[in-house]
């Protein structure tokens, strides 16, 4: 039994959507047939929609497509391909190279935010995850069911009821809290004359979402957009297939059956059982040794109070090792000369090479060259899972995060208890930890589905100054959620004032230190004044 929801479609509608989309009736689909820009497109619209992606096609996407020369296709049943050229090379001789030639989008829908994490592991893709930030959870799906992941496992054990009535009332909760919460931020963040009443209406609606995203379970689901090669995929579902969470071992197939469809000759080695057999497994064994003498060690590795981010790894001659970089692109000199070079020169001389290199940048999106990977930071942070999701996300960096449990507590936003609304809000708080430890017993892989979004995790991000500079900049930005704007606010404070690397906390000069009341109300005029065509 699927509990899977499965959408329905009228039979002309089935006629149009089998013309481009892999099957029409579940949650993992690959997209064919399209120009790549309607593709990318569709993505970019995905993550800021409540819809599924075959609705959202239909609904935005079908008048302004061509559909003349696709009218005798029907993907649901496979497509052939000339594969003769890419079995020689690399099923024969085993040339990954190859693999990296063939890329697929697919729509993953209904994957649990657990589930998501695991999707968007590998560095060497693109996503796009359905946004909490921007799109309500109080609505259900067609089969009348709120969007949360049921585990089959769970559902048919005792705990099965309790389940389904404790997250449901997490998800009431939210649906009973959303309209007051915009009510209040209506009343705190009157409209303005210069602003329009769609451009006020959607950053009130954006504010009362981020006050109470927090209410919303990880087994919330979410819709990922993917685009990878058949070499990504391929690590992805060995890696899914070794995960401990049954959600993401049976998600593996549906995922490998679509590609099947479209790139099989880059998925066969997925069943022999020296490459994928054996990766898998080595996957596995490698974890559960490594969690069993983590285990051994417990009363080493208790939590401490540490502050929610904590520059624990710095090189205090980064800025030297920065300039010794920029040297070597402009010089012939091995680098052993340029250590004394750079030892030789003043602090303006110093300040002068690093500025000129990182030149006058007018926006962000002006990044300085590679010399600003000479250098690492790593940080230490604790923060609310739903920040987490976001910092996630960067794929330049390495990241790891610790298993996700209520022992760190969780935060409640200021606006919530502006609002009156903060006792709602811990109560929610109560059932969602009290569920967790009850599935923690029989489901310990399962259980934080449980846990709200406003709870703690604790993990590392790694990354080069280059990367510090993008990920700070993105995330202190204006319309950023106030939790992660704090972790950029102190990452960029800890590389300047701790590290003492100030020449490079300067060249940040994009970090965005403002209070912004309506965090998306910038986004959204600059939105409205493209759409209009001011």
């Amino acid at each position: 039994m699927s509990f899977y929801a499965t959408e329905t479609f009228t039979e002309s509608e089935g006629e149009i959507l089998k013309r481009y989309f892999t099957n029409l009736d579940s949650p993992v689909f690959a997209l064919v047939n399209l120009p790549e820009v309607v593709k990318g497109a569709l993505f970019a619209r995905y993550s800021r929609s409540s819809k599924s992606l075959r609705r959202l096609f239909l609904d935005e996407f079908v008048g302004e497509l061509d559909m003349t020369g696709d009218l005798t296709v029907d993907a649901t049943i496979g497509l052939e391909r000339a594969e003769a050229l890419y079995d020689k090379v690399f099923f024969e001789y085993g040339d990954d190279s190859v693999a990296q030639l063939g890329g697929v989008h697919l729509a993953c829908e209904q994957a649990s935010n657990l589930l998501t994490k695991i999707l968007e592991w590998g560095r060497l893709a693109a996503y796009l995850e359905q946004s909490t930030r921007y799109i309500p959870y109080d609505s259900r799906l067609e089969n009348g069911r709120y969007r949360y992941y049921r585990e089959r496992s769970i559902l048919d054990s005792p705990l099965g009821a309790r389940y389904v009535s404790d997250m449901d009332f997490m998800f009431d909760t939210y649906a009973e809290l959303l309209p007051k919460m915009q009510s209040f931020c209506a009343r705190k963040f009157p409209k303005s004359p210069e602003i329009s009443d769609f451009v006020w209406r959607r950053s009130i609606q954006a504010k009362a979402l981020d006050a109470l995203r927090g209410l919303l379970p990880a087994g919330s689901l979410s819709n990922v957009g993917i685009y990878g090669t058949g070499q990504t995929y391929e690590l992805l579902i060995m890696r899914m297939r070794a995960s401990h969470l049954p959600e993401a071992q049976e998600y593996a197939e549906l995922i490998l059956a679509e590609l099947r469809k479209v790139i099989p000759s880059f998925l066969r080695r997925l069943d022999l059982p020296e490459r994928g057999g054996e990766w898998v497994e080595y996957f596995r064994q490698t974890s559960r040794d490594s969690e069993l003498i983590v285990n051994t060690l417990a009363d080493a590795t208790k939590s401490s109070n540490y502050p929610s981010v904590e520059l624990t790894d710095f090189d205090p001659d980064g800025e030297d090792k920065v300039l010794q970089a920029i040297l070597y692109s402009h010089s012939n000199l091995a680098e052993r000369n340029l250590v004394e070079t750079v030892k030789s020169m003043s602090s303006a001389q110093k300040a002068l090479l690093f500025e000129t290199y990182i030149g006058e940048r007018l926006n962000r999106r002006h990044k300085p060259g590679r010399a600003l990977e000479r250098t690492n930071y790593r940080f230490d942070i604790v923060t609310d899972y739903g920040a987490f999701r976001d910092l996630q996300r960067h794929r330049m960096l390495t990241i790891e995060w610790q298993k996700f449990n209520n022992g760190l507590g969780y935060l409640v936003p200021d606006e919530v208890c502006e609002a009156g609304l903060e006792e709602k809000y811990r109560e929610v708080m109560e059932c969602s930890s009290s569920l967790y430890e009850e599935l923690l017993g029989s489901f310990p892989h399962c259980a934080p589905y449980a846990l709200a979004l406003a709870f703690n995790i604790r993990f590392y991000i790694q990354l080069n100054a280059r990367e510090a500079m993008h990920l700070i900049e993105l995330r202190s930005g204006a319309q950023g959620h106030p939790n992660y704007r704090k972790v950029a606010h102190e990452m960029h404070r800890l590389i300047d004032q701790v590290a003492g690397h100030h020449l490079i906390a300067k060249a940040m000069r994009f970090v965005d230190f403002e209070s912004h009341d309506l965090e998306r109300l910038g986004a959204e005029t600059r939105m409205e004044v493209k759409r209009l065509g001011i």
